[in-house]
């Protein structure tokens, strides 16, 4: 399962757990300006705004888990089971599959006002990405710096959630996920302490709306990792069916202002960056940083003769 939240002191931040049992060998991924986005059943993007995220890339396309634009506007999509239809096509509707939907949202769009336009008009249809790649029940929190949105992928289309808390989690549905929260509206006595979608999203509202940082940007990435740590995922504590578990493969952070994103990873605790805006954007193939995720020790005391 996943949490995605945002937090603002002078810059705006937007990032998520990835709670899974495995990995895709995902990588930081860059889809500059004038990388072509041919989707299935709808035009393509021959250029538009460059993207930086975290993404599995198969085939040389990238499959976007949470990525922001040059802009500043922020998406990711979580797990939702139970709840997520994905439709057929219909006529006078852009027809996306779910696994083209952030690149549609983020390669055209620079606001949530623009997004909330273009979603209006979107189909996400039963399309997967291939054969051994199913489709994923997924619902989206889109972000930028002045507000944040829920998509919810249900039977009558797409249904779009004002998000003024910036927190989103798994199943049940948004709304569901508020009313719970307005049940727990002063939990200083008692917080959930289990791993379910409805306590971590309870949790994260309560830690994000009582964080103290200084502004400045180090203190507001470390505040920010510090955040999600609270509802992250040690191995052994969700146990799946197949005698796995669940863990927080990765945790991200990026500024949206600046097009930073930031991670660690469950090896590698480490805070490492990759700037969006120190690459050339104006290329057309897709750019990757591979994770780190060797931790790294530093001995103080090395240098000292035993």
């Amino acid at each position: 399962m996943c949490t995605a939240i945002t937090l603002q002191t002078k810059d705006h931040y937007f990032g998520r757990n990835l709670d899974l049992e495995y990995s895709y060998q995902e990588t930081v991924t860059i889809t500059p300006r004038n990388y072509p986005f041919y989707f299935r059943k709808s035009f393509s993007y021959p250029a538009h705004h460059a993207i930086i995220g975290m993404a599995y890339v198969n085939n040389d396309y990238p499959l976007y888990y949470d990525a922001v634009n040059e802009m500043g506007l922020s998406m990711a999509g979580l797990h939702f089971p139970g709840h997520a239809v994905y439709l057929p096509s219909k006529k006078d509707m852009d027809n996306i599959a779910p696994f083209e939907f952030i690149p549609w949202v983020l390669g055209k769009c620079a606001s949530v006002i623009e997004a909330k336009k273009l979603i209006q008009h979107t189909n996400l249809v039963n399309e997967p990405f291939s054969k051994d790649l199913p489709l994923t029940p997924l619902h989206w929190i889109l972000s930028d710096r002045e507000s944040s949105i829920v998509i919810e992928p249900l039977e009558q289309g797409l249904v779009i959630h004002d998000n003024p808390i910036g927190i989103l989690t798994n199943s049940p549905t948004f709304q569901e996920q508020l009313l719970s929260l307005q049940k727990n509206t002063a939990p200083h006595d008692f917080l959930p302490g289990d791993w379910s979608s409805s306590s971590r999203f309870i949790k994260g509202a309560y830690v994000k709306e009582h964080s103290v940082c200084e502004p400045d940007e180090r203190a507001s990435v470390n505040q920010f990792f510090h955040l999600l740590d609270t509802v992250a995922y040690p191995r052994g504590c969700r146990a799946t069916k197949n005698n796995r578990y669940e863990i927080t493969v990765y945790s991200s952070c990026c500024n949206m202002d600046k097009g930073i994103y930031y991670y660690k990873t469950y090896e590698n605790s480490r805070i490492t960056g990759v700037d969006l805006f120190l690459e050339d954007l104006e290329q057309n193939k897709l750019i990757s940083y591979p994770l780190t995720t060797e931790e790294n020790f530093s001995i103080q005391n090395q240098s000292l003769s035993i």
